[in-house]
């Protein structure tokens, strides 16, 4: 991918436009700043676009057809089939956070389980 003719200053020589964005969410602290982040930087139309895409996720990754998925979450067949592609072919960035938003799942569930546990065993 080429980088975009930007203005004099916009971009160093040599950078990707887009590295600079991805520098910048990456130091993002948590939801809250995410959330502040990117509503000044996106529209609400691509916001909604990302989160479409993102609430697909989890569904296709079960295996659940895509009618069924549009019919629980409204998103369009091209969109699901578009998610899909790129779970399939893409460069892995949906399953790395999708793994690791699953094992914050898991270690919180395990915590809570641990600690009704030893609540029982006090009483």
């Amino acid at each position: 991918m080429t980088a975009r003719v930007k203005k004099k200053g916009a971009v160093q020589e040599g950078e990707v436009p887009h590295h600079r964005l991805f520098e910048a969410i990456a130091k993002l602290r948590n939801s809250d700043e995410a959330k502040r982040f990117f509503r000044d930087l996106c529209t609400p139309a691509e916001l909604q676009a990302m989160a479409d895409r993102w609430c697909v996720v989890g569904y296709v990754k079960t295996g659940e057809s895509y009618r069924e998925i549009h019919n629980k979450t409204g998103v369009s067949v091209t969109t699901i089939g578009r998610v899909a592609r790129h779970l399939t072919y893409g460069e892995g960035g949906y399953d790395v956070v999708y793994k690791r938003l699953n094992e914050n799942k898991n270690v919180k569930k395990k915590a809570t389980a641990s600690s009704n546990s030893k609540e029982r065993e006090t009483e």
